[in-house]
Order: structure tokens, then sequence, then C-alpha cells
């Protein structure tokens, strides 16, 4: 066999189920060898929705998604993905195709250091340079990517290596051992929370990782704690808890801020920095903080905890749970401020104006979604919407991006979403700027069977842009642009394409196009006017419970 049917098997080896990618000259072999594998290779239009697409599969399953491009553009395009997998803690293994390396001492065509260019964005990458060294590299680029935090890594495959012969056999995968948390950080931590008149738990994706959704929500029930998530973590515990505070996340105070000004501890569990500054909720590092995760504390100013609890996040909680000496019931604050949220949520659930406000939107939304099924949110003004108002049951079903927030991830990811639940409805939550960036990808789910909607919420610019210029100079520019008619464009690709023309439209026309066999459209009109609204009475916000 050559190196490229080697490296196969070490795919099929490691459980691959699919690989997202383009075509190229430089990985024939590559492509060939799929030719005869148990591994589904999916063509995608573009490298970056290949990389979205192996982004969101990594996140459902905990395995690392696969993508592969050919070398120079082909590699470039790959990397927004890429990077966004890195920043949002997904198991991703990129593998691209390379020149021989008989001409990379020279100028030579399409060649770029894919090494050197892919390391910002990855915690790990190499070039196969020898065809023994093949196993080693792929089961150490599927050991990192998938450890704590995961993340992208990358493989480059030289197009002469690839064609050498090569021998050898996947390496054994072993499984990886669970680690504890020491004895004393347990104790420090228990002691705390027990002294802790008001405190506040702030969860991240870091626990829905761990699987410790079932846990934290023990865990808070038994100690009369409340809970407010991440943008990623949303989920964790559900939304119906009488002790679930939402989501935090927004940059600029909201109700769950008042929260955080009370708050004499913070318990951050599965809690990572790149999801929501600890600056914002603790600028002066007053507040004291316990860190409960599987790795330990980044360094922050305002991120200084009194106790360290690194290890399983299942375990510690439990371990905790049974040292804590703790009577106290939930402050009243925090009892009324989980009824003001819910009042501001509830507002807007009979509001009929046209366009449609954005929470009126997400409301319905949530109506007609199940607890088990699939949201994609991409990035933008509805990005903000989503997770302020588009509440979970259970651990990933809304996934957002807030590490590197990339535009364009929603139709890509929803595809991903459906291979891994083909039993879950799935709808991809879009601006009309995010929408144009991948749409391409939606005849790739009509050819690949992944029936889901993408809602469109359309305003005829980058709304989270002039929400930002009108929140910081009273005036916007250069956001605004024209669109095609989406119903026209769906229908032209074989979809099936619908228009909202009133606020009774939407539930119907959602719930009919979730029953489509084919992937669905809906252009959606939105009243963006909200954003300045909700900026004017945030900024007015005044903590008086």
């Amino acid at each position: 066999m050559n190196t490229a049917e080697l490296l196969v098997q070490c795919l099929e080896n490691e459980g691959v189920d699919y690989i997202f990618g383009l075509p190229g000259e430089e990985n024939l072999h590559v492509l060939e060898a799929l030719k005869q594998s148990s591994i589904q290779f999916i063509t995608t239009r573009h490298e970056q929705g290949a990389a979205f697409m192996a982004d969101v599969y990594g996140r459902l399953t905990g395995k690392a998604g696969v993508c592969l491009s050919t070398l120079g553009p082909g590699a470039t395009n790959l990397m927004t993905g890429v990077a966004d997998a890195n920043l949002d803690r997904a198991p991703l293994v990129a593998i691209t195709g390379q020149v021989g390396t008989d001409r990379m001492h020279i100028e030579s065509h399409q060649y770029l250091d894919l090494v050197a260019m892919f390391a910002p964005v990855t915690k790990w990458n190499a070039q196969i340079v020898r065809p023994s060294n093949t196993t080693e590299i792929v089961r150490k680029a599927f050991k990192i990517s998938q450890a704590e935090k995961p993340g992208a890594v990358h493989i480059d495959l030289p197009e002469n290596i690839a064609a050498m012969v090569a021998t050898g056999k996947p390496l054994t995968i072993d499984g990886q051992e669970k680690s504890y948390a020491s004895f004393h950080s347990i104790e420090k931590a228990a002691e705390a929370i027990s002294q802790a008149k008001n405190p506040l738990i702030l969860v991240g994706n870091g626990a829905i990782r761990a699987h410790a959704s079932a846990t934290l929500t023990e865990f808070a029930t038994q100690l009369n704690i409340p809970v407010a998530n991440t943008f990623m973590g949303k989920g964790v515990i559900p939304y119906i808890h009488p002790l679930a505070l939402w989501a935090v996340g927004l940059q600029q105070r909201d109700y769950i801020s008042c929260g955080f000004d009370r708050a004499d501890l913070v318990i951050c569990v599965g809690y990572d920095l790149i999801e929501y500054s600890p600056k914002k909720w603790n600028p002066d590092g007053a507040v004291p903080i316990i860190h409960i995760g599987m790795t330990p504390a980044e360094v922050d100013s305002s991120y200084i905890p009194i106790a360290e609890v690194v290890g399983d996040i299942s375990d510690s909680l439990s371990e905790i749970l049974a040292r804590c000496d703790r009577t106290h019931q939930p402050a009243p604050y925090a009892l009324e401020l989980r009824n003001e949220i819910r009042a501001d949520y509830m507002q807007y659930a009979n509001d009929d104006a046209f366009p449609i406000k954005p929470q009126k939107i997400v409301y319905d939304l949530r109506q007609v979604m199940g607890a088990d099924d699939i949201v994609i949110s991409d990035v933008g003004a509805h990005k903000m919407w989503m997770a302020r108002h588009y509440h979970c049951e259970r651990p990933n079903t809304c996934i957002i991006s807030n590490g590197f927030a990339a535009m364009g991830i929603a139709i890509p990811g929803a595809l991903a979403a459906k291979l891994v639940h083909r039993d879950r409805r799935v709808v991809a939550v879009t601006g009309d700027g995010g929408f144009m960036m991948n749409c391409q990808e939606l005849e790739t789910a009509l050819r690949v069977g992944t029936p889901f909607v993408t809602l469109i919420f359309n305003d005829g610019g980058y709304g989270l842009i002039e929400w930002k210029q009108q929140n910081q100079f009273g005036s916007s520019c250069f956001v605004k642009f024209t669109n095609p008619d989406f119903v026209k464009l769906a229908e032209s690709m074989g979809l099936k394409g619908y228009r909202v023309e009133s606020c009774a439209d939407l539930i119907p026309t959602l719930r009919e196009a979730l029953e489509q066999d084919v992937p669905a459209v809906i252009d959606c009109p939105v009243d963006y006017q909200e954003n300045l609204r909700f900026s004017r009475r945030a900024g007015d916000l005044n903590c008086i419970i």
C-alpha cells in the first residue's frame, strides 16, 4: 500500500465516519484510497463549509470531525472553519494536500508553508515526510484534538509522500483515564460555598463536554444556588428549572448583570474565558471565584480563583456537594431576578408587529421545536437574540459559536447536525449576511439527503455592526446591501422556499417546512429597531431588586 492508503486505514481505526472536503490535484491519492473505505466522503462546495461541518460534527459528538482540502487556495479557504473549531473547543482534524517535497525549496506553483500557516489556529500540526511516521502522526493528531481543551489539529501530506510505498498498521487507541481533583481543593471549595450568602453558578461549555449536566443540576438543586450559563453552555441545566437564570454573555448590561452584582461567590463550572470575559462580570476582580474544570484556570486579573478544583467535573461536584454544610434558601433577589427575566421574555409572546421583532421570531421558533431538536445559530444580530431568548432543556440543542464566532457556520453546521442526529429536526438560524456566505452548501445538503430548515432574519444589512455603530456613533455606514429573491434561489436549487408575510405566518410556515423531505429556506423580515431599544433599556438598568 501507499502512504495515502495507510492514512485512510488510520482514519478508519479512529472511528471516522465522514470526511468533508473538496477534491484537488494534490490529494488525488487520498481520494483514491477513500473509494475502498467505509468512510463517506462528502464533497462540499467550498472548503470553509467543509471545515464548519467538521467543526459542528466534533462539537456534537466529541469525536474529531475531519475535513480535507488541497494545497494553496484550498487550504487557505479551510482556515476560517479550522480556527473556529479551535477557539470553540471542538475537536477537528484538517488534512491538506501539498506539493512534493522535491519542490518545496524553490518558488513553486500554489506552494505555501501550510505547517507554518496553520500553527496559530491549531493545537498541533505536522507534515508527513516519511511514510513510516503516518501511524504515529494520525494517532497523535486525534489524541491531541480530543483531549481537554479539545480543538483543531492539522496534517499536511505532500503528494509524492502520499504515493510512496508504506508499511505499518494503525496504532492501538487507549482510552483516556479520568483525572480527579485533590481533596484539598475540594474541601476548600466546599468551605467557601458553605459560608457564602449569595453564591451564583456560572456554567460553560466545558460542563457539556464533560457530560456533567445531570450532576450540575443536582448540585445546584441541593445547595439552592442559582445558575447562569454562557451562550455555549445552554441546556446544561433545563431552562424551566426554578434556579435557572438563563444566558449571560451580552457585551452590555442585562438583567443577569444584577445577579453578578449581588454575588459574594461565583462558582465557575466548565467555564472558558473565551466564551465571555470575566472583565464583563468581575471588572475589579473583587468577587471570590471557585474554578471547577478539567483544566487549570487561565490567568486573568479579573479571574483569580480562591480554589481551583481540577479534575472530572461530575466527580468534583459530587465530592463538593457531599462536604457542603449549607442550609440556605435561594436569596430572594435571585428568585425575583428570574421572574424579571421571564417576564421580559414573555412580553413578546403575543406581539403581532410586522416586520417581526427578533424576540418574537425566537419565541415562535421555541414553540415549534421539541426538547431534543437542534438549532444552529449563525453570527450576527440574530445571534444576540438567540442567545438571550432561545432557551434549552438539554445540552447541545442550541449550537452557538462564541469562541471564534465566524459568520457562515449555520448552514454547514446544520448539515453536520442532521448527519449526527437523523431523527431530530434541525434549523439553521442565520442573518441574510451569513446566509450568503455559505448558502451554496444547501446543494450539498440536498445531495447527501440531510433535510433541515434555514430561517433567515432578513434586514438587508449587517445588523450587528449597524447596532454597534449606532450605539457608539449614533449613525451607521457601509452595512447595507440588497438580496436575491431567497424563495426563488431555494427553488432553483431544488429546495422548498417560503416567505413570511405576516407575524401569523411564522409558526405554520416553520411547521410545514420542518415536514419537508428536502432542505427548506424561510425568508423572514425582521425589525432590528429592537436592537437600539434594548441597548437603551440596558443602559438605564438599575439593580433595585
